[in-house]
């Protein structure tokens, strides 16, 4: 199954400098891990905001459930989910 997921990262301003730095280079390897392994498709930048859009393949939402979970900066994302179907105009 298809999943768009739309990740917005909202890191307290007082968050401790080592703790900050250990929690994004566990997102880090944790994504690419993800990614490496073929769940994580796609992995987009929004320009000028601390936020991405990503694609996952995943076997069913408890799969992308237990993926979200288990992101590094989870406890502070703002997350929304929209399962996605082919389109019928779809090249491919």
């Amino acid at each position: 199954m298809l999943f768009a997921v739309q990740m917005t990262v909202h890191l307290p301003p007082d968050m401790d400098g080592d703790l900050r730095e250990a929690t994004l280079a566990a997102e880090k390897e944790y994504a690419q891990r993800l990614q490496r392994g073929g769940e994580w498709l796609h992995l987009w930048r929004h320009a000028g905001r601390y936020a991405n859009l990503s694609v996952f393949d995943v076997t069913d939402a408890d799969r992308l459930n237990d993926i979200l979970w288990g992101l590094p900066l989870f406890p502070y994302m703002h997350l929304t989910v929209q399962p996605l179907a082919r389109h019928p105009s779809a090249l491919g």
